[in-house]
Parts: structure tokens; sequence; C-alpha cells
């Protein structure tokens, strides 16, 4: 039997990745080697608690079916294999985004990283929408698709600015 995860689920690894988002760009700012991108990263890590706020609205407004639970789950090890994905999917959708940051980069070698990033964690929540029943809340995880595909048009709209 396949894993079949709702609504509540899914806005929690969200939130996760959100969090890791943050703190991401928060360590990379400790690390600019300018003002400007360290600003520029400061205000990455904003935008990433604004969006950990607005998928911490959403979930509080998911009914009670779409917080239940969809598979017998005794042990809570859909709970723990959803904390593993969250964790292993890193930050926006790099596995290790410390090691990919030095602070040598250029403001536009951290926006196109970002975006990079940005993509992948929309590749991952379709790849989960596929999971949820249309009646666990499938609806909701779109809107999450919709605000990362937001999310992706703001930081190309500042690199467009830097050009």
């Amino acid at each position: 039997m396949g894993l079949i995860f709702n609504a509540d689920e899914i806005f929690e690894m969200a939130e996760q990745i959100e969090r890791n988002g943050a703190k991401f760009y928060r360590e990379a700012a400790k690390n600019a080697s300018s003002d400007d991108i360290k600003q520029m990263l400061l205000d990455m890590a904003v935008m990433e608690d604004e969006h950990l706020e607005t998928f911490e609205q959403m979930r509080e407004q998911l009914t009670g079916r779409e917080t239940g639970a969809t598979v017998f789950d005794p042990d809570n090890e859909a709970a723990l294999y959803l904390q593993t994905m969250a964790d292993s999917h890193g930050s926006e959708g790099m596995k290790s985004p410390a090691m990919k940051l030095t602070g040598r980069e250029s403001t536009k070698q951290v926006l196109e990283a970002a975006i990079g990033a940005e993509r992948d964690s929309v590749l991952f929540y379709v790849g989960l929408k596929d999971l949820v029943p249309a009646n666990a809340g499938k609806d909701k995880v779109e809107a999450v698709i919709k605000e990362e595909i937001s999310h992706i048009a703001t930081i190309s709209r500042k690199l467009k600015e830097l050009k």
C-alpha cells in the first residue's frame, strides 16, 4: 500500500522547507562579500518567512476532513517519513545549500541559485500533489505551488533589475 498524504501533512513539509530556506539565506548572509549581497540574502530570508506564514495560515484553514489521517499508521511512520523528506529536501530544493554559497558570489549568481532552488521546490510540491486525493485538500496543495511560482517571479524581477 502506497502512502497517501493529506493537505495538513503536505503543509507540514512545506513549512519545514520554508524554515530551512530562511535559515539558509540568513546563514549565507553571514558570509556575504558585500553589503549589497548581504541585504539581498536577508531580504530573501524575509520572503521565506512570509511564505512560511502563508502556509501556516493556509494550514489553519484546513477542514477536519483535510487534516485527518488517510492511512492506518499506528507507529507514526508517515510523520517520520514526512520529516525526513522535508529535512533531506534541504532549503528550497537544495540538498546542501550552505555548500553552494561561499559569500564570494555576485548578486546575479545568488539570485540565479535562488531561482533554481525555488524551481526545485515547485517540482517537489507538484510531485507531492499527486499523493493527495482531491477530497483531502489537493486544491490547497495547488495553492502552495502557486505561492512558490510567485516567489520565482519575485526573484526573477530582482534579477532583471541587475541587467
